[in-house]
């Protein structure tokens, strides 16, 4: 969402937010959340790598989409992570994300799937409205091919109240900037820093990259300068192209910083809230391999641009849409089938019949194919999540209702023979064609608000959307 449009939107009401105009923030479409990016990162992370050697996942996100539910489980299940692997939800603090990493460095447990997921909200015509974002970033710990080893890392837990969000607001209350940025980064950090440095005997001059995290711009130069750590080695915030993710945000910023790292440099991560964690990291020679699928940048690069304010603050519950009867449909999720079918759907997983070869989802008790009709006990599992598709039919239809009209559905047509008909999102301006490639991503198919329970599914989306 372009910020200008935003400063816009409330000029009659704000007009100094226009100082904030500059650039675009990330925010989530009416079907993402904390899970949908979480999955979406660690795919990116895990690529074309078998799931089997996954021990332990990591969730860690401020906004998780329930109270009293697992979402570790719900990433899980879409990443296709063998059921006898450990999941934990982390959160409640900004400093969550850099927490959490940080403790799984330490353990050194095996292999580990840590990823952080945030998509703060900021009130109307509030400055965070404008200079929040949303992202997830996902690492995988182990003691194979590491690109990066922890050298040290220090604490500090202090009652220091910069921000709070109760547990029944959907909104964060903040306290005075100039109060957050000299009584806490600028008294907290540094000496913080000071303990992580000393304990992995690295002087500040050998930092190359320096990583803090704040929804205050210019926060990461300040505190640099109190540490004595070079203004070169300040990373690059994001500011302008994503916004402030939240307790995700730090790991974001980490994983960019990576894209760049040189072997040997040396990378200090700050998380703030609450008191101070600090991590010591240093790049190993195995960082001239590192490629991610996309990265930071490939998904920064990948965005697309909205000037649509209302659209952001529809899809964020900011505003109550009339959606027509369409819209007063019943949406109770049947947890049974949903269990009995969990193996097929969380991971998109289709049939293959050993006999014919006909691929199908979902799988029935026998091939579909005329004459064989061989049973499911001849199928082999095969994912589509991540096999090449393209549009075989499509339509935008008005009529029904969308939460983002109009609602684009068609047959997908995999290039190893399954079709399936889908919904299809993120269309862009380029529309959609007969033989358009389209790539899976994980996402709301519906949400039972008289619930309160999302059910998430896949998608289709284009690949140059």
């Amino acid at each position: 969402m372009q910020r200008d449009a935003i400063a816009a939107a409330h000029r009659w009401v704000a007009p100094g937010l226009a100082n904030l105009g500059k650039g675009q923030r990330a925010f989530c479409s009416w079907d993402e959340d904390s899970i949908t990016m979480a999955v979406e990162a660690a795919r990116d992370t895990l690529g074309p790598r078998a799931r089997t050697g996954i021990e332990l996942l990591v969730l860690s996100t401020t906004r998780a989409p329930f109270a009293d539910l697992q979402c570790a489980s719900i990433v899980a299940g879409a990443l296709g992570i063998a059921p006898h692997a450990r999941t934990l939800d982390i959160g409640r603090s900004q400093r969550a994300s850099v927490s959490g990493l940080l403790a799984q460095l330490r353990a050194g447990q095996g292999n580990a799937l840590f990823i952080a997921s945030d998509h703060p909200s900021g009130k109307p015509a509030s400055t965070q409205e404008l200079t929040y974002g949303a992202g997830a970033a996902a690492f995988t710990l182990g003691a194979e091919n590491v690109i990066v080893e922890l050298l040290g890392s220090a604490s500090r837990t202090t009652m220091f109240v910069d921000h709070f969000r109760a547990a029944d607001s959907k909104y964060d209350y903040y306290w005075e900037e100039r109060w957050i940025r000299d009584e806490g980064y600028a008294q907290i950090i540094p000496e913080t820093v000071a303990a992580a440095l000393a304990d992995a005997a690295v002087e500040a001059s050998q930092v190359k990259h320096f990583i803090v995290a704040a929804p205050f711009r210019g926060t990461g130069e300040m505190v640099a300068r109190k540490c004595g750590i070079a203004k070169e080695a300040v990373s690059d915030h994001l500011d302008e192209q994503c916004g402030y993710a939240g307790s995700a945000h730090p790991c974001l910023m980490l994983a960019h910083a990576l894209e760049s790292a040189g072997a040997g440099d040396v990378l200090v991560m700050v998380g703030f809230g609450q008191g101070c964690d600090v991590a010591v990291l240093r790049a190993t020679d195995a960082i001239k391999t590192f490629s991610p699928v996309r990265g930071v940048s490939g998904a920064l690069a990948d965005r697309q641009s909205h000037s649509d304010y209302l659209r952001m603050l529809a899809y964020n519950d900011g505003i109550d849409l009339e959606g027509g009867m369409r819209a007063e449909k019943q949406l109770k999720t049947a947890f049974t089938e949903q269990y009995r079918s969990a193996h097929q759907l969380a991971h998109f997983t289709a049939g293959k019949c050993s006999k014919c070869g006909t691929v199908q989802f979902p799988q029935l008790s026998y091939c579909v194919s005329p004459g064989c009709q061989a049973p499911a006990s001849a199928f082999e599992p095969v994912d589509l999540f991540d096999q090449p598709a393209q549009v075989l039919t499509h339509t935008g239809d008005w009529l029904s209702y969308h939460p983002s009209p109009p609602l684009y559905v068609g047959f997908v047509q995999f290039d190893i023979g399954a079709r399936l008909l889908m919904e299809i999102v993120e269309v862009g301006d380029a529309g959609l064609d007969v033989g358009t490639p389209l790539r899976m991503v994980f996402r709301v198919k519906d949400i039972d608000k008289a619930r309160g329970y999302p059910r998430y599914f896949w998608k289709a989306t284009p690949v140059a959307a």
